[in-house]
């Protein structure tokens, strides 16, 4: 079964008139240069309108991913968790260590990825991804099932063993990824973005409807390096913007679910999403 259809993407626009000045990078280039599975994130929540102003700021040196002459990749992710929303909770009432796990697709190029994301007791996140295939993106298969136990045991990350791993959530948007070479580092800038649940997973009761959010004004950025700030955290501290408490899986079950915890998120959740 599957629980998402490709190409019903976001409704967005692609960011390449007002980064059309910057240099590209290819993804091989990028991957071996800012690779980063090991980082420090932080997020920035801004509408769409402000973009332009932030990203004309950039220096020439920036680059930006192009694959294949495209800029603005699209993606789709389903996030799984346990019946009782291990996960979701683990984040909801902040622990050191947990866990998120989500296939990813690049809808452009067809590919699809297992991805096992972990936090420890420092506040460093650790992603581990495993080539998956695209027909499988809504469910885990056996495969998928032992590499996820295995990654969660070597972190010491408990909270999953022995209990069903489901469908809860899908996203979808359109990135935008830079290359900052002064760090290193890369940024993300996400907007067409889109939550719907998983009919009968994601909502109270048994075959509960699909919910669908869409935020065509919202721009999400990301800033993806070490210890220290980037030259686009920078930037969009000049913009007066502060880095957020966002979670694309966490703020999207709690925008679509009013029975779950929200304390977390409650001030994006009111700005942006109520």
């Amino acid at each position: 079964m599957s629980a998402v259809e490709l190409g019903a993407g976001p409704a967005g626009v692609t960011l390449d008139v007002p980064l059309e000045r910057l240099d590209t990078i290819g993804l091989a280039e990028l991957t071996e240069r800012a690779s980063l599975l090991t980082r420090i994130d932080r997020k920035y929540v801004l509408p769409r309108s402000e973009l332009d102003s932030v990203l004309a700021d950039l220096d020439e040196g920036v680059r930006v991913l192009d694959i294949d002459g495209v800029r603005s990749s699209e993606y789709e992710s389903v996030y799984f968790d346990t019946p009782e929303l291990t996960s979701f909770m683990m984040a909801a009432h902040p622990r050191r260590r947990r866990f998120k796990i989500r296939t990813r697709t690049y809808v452009d190029s067809a590919q699809s990825y297992l991805e096992v994301k972990t936090r420890g007791g420092r506040g460093v996140t650790v992603k581990d991804r495993l080539p998956y295939g695209i027909d499988d993106r809504a469910r885990l298969t056996s495969e998928g099932r032992r590499y996820t136990d295995t990654v969660l045991d070597e972190a010491d990350i408990t909270g999953a063993e022995g209990q069903d791993l489901v469908p809860t959530l899908t996203t979808r948007y359109l990135r935008t990824t830079l290359f900052i070479p002064e760090s290193s580092s890369r940024a993300t800038i996400d907007t067409g973005l889109s939550w719907s649940s998983v009919p009968g997973r994601n909502a109270p009761g048994a075959g509960a409807p699909q919910l669908r959010l869409d935020r065509p004004r919202l721009a999400i950025v990301e800033t993806k390096s070490g210890s220290r700030a980037s030259a686009v955290d920078r930037i969009l501290w000049a913009h007066g913007h502060r880095p957020a408490t966002i979670s694309k899986y966490g703020t999207g079950m709690a925008a679509l679910r009013s029975d779950l915890p929200d304390n977390k998120w409650a001030p994006v959740l009111r700005r942006y999403f109520r």
